[in-house]
């Protein structure tokens, strides 16, 4: 996608004047909406970015039988996402696509079961529950992060993609199951990629053709699928021949103890194999993802990665941080915030189906409709952000003018909101700090500007090298 031509540098979207029909402005159907169809699977972000320039704030299409709507302000996303919460499901065709790796999980289920799972499971990722794991996630970094540059070198040219997926795979992997990452966990983390790519081509097809199949990518796959079940049954299966008296405080061992307050009944086993699916792939692979883009721009940025690295300097010295730190690094924290903004990990929230009629923006949006909603263009609009092309941190300062409600939706909105977000905050600062303290990050000669490709997950196309320098004076205690 050619970043030039988004809402950021274009003038502010205007919403045109209302059709004789009572359906916002939007493309022409032609073909029953196959031409749109194609522009969508070809450039997804470029395509909902030119229907906002174009149309406006709402907009409407046909695609086959279906009606879809996008919505492109704060208000708007606010407006179906809370206050219309209980007339909102998922759209079904991304549900069976997820239902494939994650099952029954709180990422698929709808109605009561959701509502159950979602309860039981908040008090695992609450804010007080998740500081407890910090200890983990310094652990499972710091042998990455050492090890970055080879031993005996100043500088080296790193795979920023291979360092990120290592140390948050390790991170998931010790938090989820006080384990360390083994090859089966790199293969996992692979797998994690496979899939990602399986599940964006599908979006675009009515039906998943049977697995089985001999065509183009199925055996990929069914392997990956075997991949990630695998390591994650092998893990289950080994607590549960565990002894009652070996002492655990990780994820799966809040999740096996998980309790309904109505009823008192645990998780079913399928329930916690779920839980840990749905855990272990979204908690390394957007974690991974933000970093990635958070340490590019901090190389393409050296006073914001200078002052990022004087206030850990000043907070921290040579200690390890912890989760009690966080709120003495705000610079910190804004940077991370501000690549999330400018590449959000999940580019496109899953699309949503209306169950009864609605009011949108004064608009009548029947039952059955969709909704699609893209932070990848609310996050640069520059009603919400000036001069929203460029990296400012200072945006997310504790003493900044906040954006408006619904900008900046990382983590999704709504009563859906991410179940991990404090988890992935801690762990992306944290990681982040011990980052800073070890090495400078600069751009490597002929670096190339970044292309965003989305998949499940918005990726750099070919991937970030980074030149990384060992900080002088500082030695960590795990070298």
């Amino acid at each position: 996608m050619n970043l030039a031509t988004t809402t950021a540098e274009n003038p502010q979207a205007t919403t045109a004047a209302r059709p004789a029909d009572g359906k916002p402005p939007g493309p022409r159907r032609r073909w029953w909406g196959l031409p749109l169809l194609r522009e969508m699977k070809a450039d997804y972000l470029g395509f909902t970015d030119g229907l906002h320039r174009e149309h406006g704030d709402i907009t409407f299409m046909h695609i086959g039988p279906e009606r879809a709507y996008d919505l492109f302000t704060p208000e708007l996303v606010r407006e179906a996402l809370v206050d219309h919460a209980d007339a909102m499901i998922r759209w079904q065709r991304g549900i069976e696509i997820f239902e494939q790796v994650f099952g029954q999980s709180v990422l698929v289920t709808e109605g009561a079961t959701w509502q159950r799972q979602r309860r039981m499971l908040q008090p695992a990722f609450s804010p007080k529950r998740v500081a407890g794991y910090a200890a983990l996630m310094r652990d499972a970094a710091l042998d990455a992060l050492d090890q970055a540059v080879p031993a005996g070198q100043a500088q080296g040219l790193v795979e920023m993609d291979a360092l990120w997926t290592k140390v948050a795979m390790d991170v998931i992997m010790r938090t989820l199951f006080t384990s360390r990452a083994s090859r089966d966990a790199r293969d996992a983390a692979d797998a994690t990629q496979v899939l990602s790519e399986a599940a964006i081509r599908e979006m675009f097809w009515p039906m998943t053709l049977p697995d089985w199949l001999p065509l183009p990518g199925k055996a990929k796959k069914r392997r990956a699928l075997k991949a990630l079940r695998g390591l994650v049954g092998r893990h289950i299966a080994a607590r549960r021949t565990e002894s009652a008296d070996t002492p655990r405080d990780d994820l799966l061992a809040h999740l096996l103890a998980l309790r309904d307050e109505g009823t008192n009944a645990a998780l079913s086993d399928q329930e916690v194999f779920d839980q840990c699916m749905v855990s272990f792939q979204a908690g390394h692979e957007t974690s991974a993802t933000a970093l990635l883009w958070w340490s590019r721009l901090m190389a393409e940025h050296p006073e914001a990665a200078r002052r990022a690295q004087q206030e850990v300097d000043a907070v921290l010295g040579s200690r390890e941080p912890g989760a009690e730190d966080l709120p003495a690094l705000p610079w910190l924290t804004a940077t991370l915030k501000e690549a999330m903004r400018l590449y959000p990990p999940i580019a496109a929230v899953m699309t949503r189906r209306t169950t009864r009629d609605i009011t949108l923006g004064g608009w009548t949006i029947q039952s059955g409709a969709m909704l699609r909603i893209t932070p990848w263009v609310l996050q640069r609009d520059p009603r919400s952000f000036s001069e929203p092309a460029r990296f400012l941190p200072e945006r997310f300062l504790p003493d900044a003018p906040p954006p408006p409600r619904g900008a900046w939706m990382p983590f999704g909105s709504g009563p859906r909101v991410c179940i991990g977000q404090h988890f992935a905050m801690l762990e992306m600062t944290l990681v982040a700090a011990l980052l800073l303290q070890r090495y400078t990050l600069a751009l490597p000669p002929g670096a190339s500007p970044v292309e965003p490709v989305m998949n499940v997950t918005l990726r750099p196309r070919g991937g970030v090298r980074l030149l990384l320098t060992r900080r002088p004076g500082f030695r960590s205690g795990h070298e």
